[in-house]
């Protein structure tokens, strides 16, 4: 008898801002995230939890990640909440699904467990995956990514031995594959299929036919363009238009003053060409549940991991550390030629022997109109577009949902949409209560009302209640904002409510000692002489 549980299939994809994608403002061609758009739901006010790993273990368990083990990052940094594995206390999606009768697959990024190269109880297969393929780390070159695995197997010399490997195009064509061979195995079966790219994060690797596609697009620079984005998204209906532009990030020039501006267009054009390649992708992902017979009654969910990220390719690593200790990095490309880290204004970006990043005034743009960055808890840092797609749930189509949620509701969610119920315990581990609302309601209307979000990440941190959001920029004083009046967080009211930032916070410090959150303070006593890795991945954000 055929299953009528329905399919669902979870987009995530890595450092992109709030408004690169055509649906949310951006330049950059997505006709098929648009198309997903247009047929089903946006969120405005959807956040993420600011760094690749965190809102990985968040979003994979419903859990705030410091309660998953993965506090900061895959390196361990020592005590509970920070090993970087996921922990006995947590279930994934595709644990819980499989007690509902699903079959699951990942293909992707895997970056919440700490052993990089021998299979662990924390690697996708030991974790609910029926089928794995993607890397293990975090980050490396598109054209010959470290830890490429398949199952529990290393399979490294296939990106190797094959001129035409591009990390995302792999990606996509491995998620049509588990499609394809769903429906020809085991058709009356439901499936979950997680989709976790690594585009458009660091390095500007792409396709020079993909590049050329945006000479030009962003010729008027980031200040214009910044501008542009705001009345797209105002006039979308995404924004409100009460809420003003922020200011260009201090530390940047305006456009009219910047040098090198043919290196710095490059840069944007690939990081464009990284994300349009993942259209493509995605598109073909989208044909193939249609040519299964799937599409109808598949849900599909697209989000980001965090918001742009402003890091540059750091300085004083060397290429042993990158590649050998971080394993983010391929010190030679497959032919033997050397790999030239760094930001070198001379070399242009986007071959597989260039390992550079597009830089603060850009993911300025991509968070447009938001400020701060990837690891900061302002909105530029945790603000992700939200798609939700299911022809056979969603009769609103085109329209945009205003209510806050976080990545715990994806759990919850999915839980709801396939009737499965969140485990009390598995294999003889208590599992920490689901801290996540389902996104449900919102399929007809608005969400009820829902009680306070928490976030924190390397003593960033903030806690919003209704239009209230109390915000931290580690180590300085809580800031508070009107989110309401003021979502780019312009206006600092703090000290004209001393009392609600008083109320906030302490609800923020009984939440963070719920979760196991260490405070900053004894994370950076721990790491003291710890090394050049801890060092890099963990340094204190400015």
């Amino acid at each position: 008898m055929k299953n009528n549980k329905p399919n669902v299939v979870l987009i995530l994809n890595d450092d992109m801002g709030y408004s690169d994608i055509g649906c949310y403002g951006g330049e950059i061609d997505t006709p098929n995230l648009d198309r997903l758009a247009a047929d089903g739901l946006r969120f405005s006010q959807f956040y993420n939890t600011a760094r690749c790993s965190p809102s990985r273990a968040s979003m994979l368990t419903g859990l705030h990640p410091h309660q998953t083990g993965v506090g900061i990052l895959t390196y361990d940094s020592g005590p509970e909440g920070y090993a970087g594995n996921l922990n006995h206390r947590c279930v994934t999606i595709a644990q819980a699904l499989k007690t509902s009768g699903y079959r699951t697959y990942m293909s992707g990024k895997w970056h919440v467990a700490s052993s990089l190269t021998r299979p662990t109880d924390t690697w996708p297969l030991q974790r609910g995956f029926d089928e794995f393929y993607g890397t293990i780390i975090g980050a490396g070159s598109f054209y010959d990514p470290n830890t490429l695995t398949r199952g529990n197997e290393n399979i490294e010399h296939e990106a190797k031995a094959d001129p035409s490997f591009f990390y995302t195009d792999a990606i996509s064509d491995q998620a049509v594959a588990f499609i394809d061979q769903h429906q020809q195995k085991t058709p009356d079966t439901p499936f979950f299929t997680y989709v976790a790219y690594t585009a458009p994060h660091w390095p500007l690797h792409a396709h020079e036919d993909d590049i050329a596609r945006y000479k030009g697009r962003f010729d008027k620079g980031w200040d214009d363009l910044r501008t542009e984005r705001l009345e797209k998204l105002v006039q979308s209906g995404l924004l409100d238009p009460a809420w003003k532009l922020t200011e260009r990030d201090p530390s940047q020039p305006p456009w009219t003053q910047a040098e090198h501006k043919a290196w710095l267009l490059r840069c944007m054009e690939v990081y464009a060409a990284q994300i349009d390649r993942m259209d493509q992708g995605i598109g073909r992902i989208v044909e193939s549940l249609r040519r299964n017979g799937q599409l109808e009654n598949t849900i599909i969910l697209f989000l980001a991991d965090n918001g742009a990220c402003a890091e540059d390719i750091p300085e004083g690593v060397t290429i042993d550390e990158l590649v050998d200790k971080l394993m983010i990095a391929r010190s030679h490309t497959r032919t033997g030629e050397p790999v030239h880290f760094g930001n070198d204004t001379n070399r242009m970006p986007g071959p597989e022997n260039t390992y550079q990043s597009y830089g603060p005034a850009w993911a300025n743009l991509s968070n447009t109109p938001f400020r701060l960055y990837k690891h900061w808890i302002h909105e530029g840092g945790i603000s992700t577009p939200l798609i939700v797609h299911w022809p056979q749930g969603i009769t609103d189509k085109g329209a945009i949902r205003h209510t806050p949620g976080y990545l715990p509701d994806i759990m919850a969610t999915v839980l709801d949409l396939t009737g499965t119920e969140y485990p009390a315990t598995l294999d003889g581990h208590a599992i920490a209560p689901l801290e996540g609302q389902s996104l449900v309601p919102a399929f007809t209307g608005e969400l009820p009302a829902r009680g306070p979000m928490f976030w924190e990440h390397e003593g960033n941190a903030a806690v919003r209640i209704g239009p209230w959001k109390l915000v931290r920029n580690y180590p300085q004083a809580w800031e508070l904002y009107d989110l309401d009046a003021d979502r780019t967080e312009l206006h600092d009211i703090a000290a004209q409510h001393p009392q609600r930032v008083a109320d906030m916070a302490a609800q923020y410090d009984a939440w963070a000692a719920r979760c196991g959150v260490i405070p900053r303070e004894q994370i950076l006593e721990l790491m003291k002489g710890q090394g050049v890795t801890r060092a890099f991945w963990e340094k204190p954000q400015t």
